[in-house]
């Protein structure tokens, strides 16, 4: 019988890792963070509202489609059954 050949697996040459240095970040000059904080949270909830409001539109886009085509299965069923008499 025909027996598979495992794949030759290439070996890496060996890495070597340099520690990096972290550096304290500058301090400003007097300007203070805090407003720009603020400017980010009223962003973050504006986009949290809004994907709230679509997604509540979408729930009722989908109740609507679902009303209609069992509106439009009733009436389709109570036109044929009419037709036959």
């Amino acid at each position: 019988m025909l027996r598979p050949k495992p794949p030759d697996i290439p070996t890496l040459p060996p890495t070597t890792v340099t520690p990096q240095q972290v550096q304290a970040p500058a301090s400003s000059a007097g300007r203070p963070v805090v407003p720009y904080v603020g400017v980010g949270v009223g962003a973050v909830a504006a986009v949290v509202v809004v994907g709230i409001v679509l997604t509540a539109l979408l729930a009722a886009v989908a109740v609507s489609a679902v009303s209609v085509a069992i509106t439009a299965v009733v009436l389709r069923s109570l036109l044929s059954s009419a037709n036959k008499r």
